[in-house]
Order: C-alpha cells, then structure tokens, then sequence
C-alpha cells in the first residue's frame, strides 16, 4: 500500500468544500467511504459500526443521486427532508456524523495514548461518543465487541502501510474534525 490507510481520505478532503465552503455532498461521503478500509482492519470488532456507517452512506448517495444538482450542498438534503416533514436522510446524516465521531476519538486515542491497549481506547472513545445515544443493547453488543479488538501494534502496522500513520492520524483529525462539528451545529440548528 502507497502511505497509511488513510492517504485517499487526506487526498479527499482537499475537495469536501465547495468554493463557498459549504460542504459539498459527493466528496463528504467519499472521505466517509475511504474511512471503511480502516474499520475492516478492526475484523468483527467493528462489524457493525462499518454495516451502520455503509448504510448511512447509501442512504445519502440515493438522496443525492436522486438529483445531484439540487443536493450538491450536503445540508440541502436535511433542508429538504426538514421541508418534507421527514427525517429519514437527516437520522442518516446524524448518526453518519456520530459514527466518524466515534472513529476521530478513536484515532486522537491511538495518537495520544501509545500505551493503551486497543480494547481501552476503543471503549474510551465509545464513551465520549455513541455510547451516550445507544440503549442497553447496542451497549452491551459494543462492549462484548471490543473483547474481540485487535492487538494495537499489529493493527497499526497494518494499517501504517509505507507511510507515518502518526502523521496521517493527526493531519485526518485535525481536517475532518471541524466538518463533523459543523454538521452537529446544523443539525442542531434544525432540531437535530
């Protein structure tokens, strides 16, 4: 592999933002997809965070696809969804953003805690994040899934490629993290 696992999402985020710097909605959710290489290295500990990001994914490319030129802006989507009376593309957008939430922690974990055990950082990111809008269930499935994390150092290697995954940890949280902040502020600002 050409750099870390997470070359083509850095290369993609240089094209997230329109020249207005709305976000625009095709290259938002490629960088989301290239994210997906990422959770695979996780093996079944991640299952369904990758199965519950990939349909919030689908669901917002048939949205878009369904009229690229009016959901060119990723917002327009909620806009019109808040029009409709409906939340369906919206509920996708949210928890799309909650899901990259969780991962951004869990990448600033592994770049600042080097002595933690993946299981740990894996859980400490879960309970600054989702854990808070998950039930019983979904806590207990998440709980019993980190039981089966990876070993740290082999999943960083893996995922480090040829290139410096510290690096590339740091620059992705650093670039991503703002456009997850500003889908929060607008979600909110839409009752959200």
């Amino acid at each position: 592999m050409e750099g870390t696992v997470l070359t083509p999402a850095l290369e993609g985020l240089k094209h997230v933002k329109s020249e207005e710097g709305q976000t625009l909605t095709k290259p938002f959710l490629e960088v989301c997809k290239q994210i997906l290489p990422v959770i695979d290295k996780f093996g079944g500990a991640m299952a369904l965070v990758k199965t519950d990001i990939g349909g919030n994914i689908s669901r917002l490319e048939s949205r878009y696809s369904s009229n690229p030129s009016e959901f060119n802006h990723l917002f327009s989507i909620v806009r019109a969804d808040v029009a409709a009376k409906g939340s369906y593309y919206t509920s996708g957008l949210l928890w799309l953003t909650r899901a990259m939430d969780f991962l951004v922690e869990l990448f600033r974990n592994l770049l600042q805690h080097k002595d933690w055990a993946m299981s740990q950082a894996c859980s400490d990111s879960y309970s600054k994040t989702l854990k808070k809008w998950h039930g019983w269930l979904a806590r207990s499935s998440f709980t019993f899934a980190m039981k089966l994390a990876p070993d740290r150092k082999k999943f960083m290697e893996v995922i480090g490629g040829s290139g410096d995954i510290y690096a590339d940890i740091e620059k992705f949280c650093t670039a991503f993290s703002p456009l997850l902040e500003e889908n929060h502020k607008f979600l909110a600002s839409v009752g959200f």
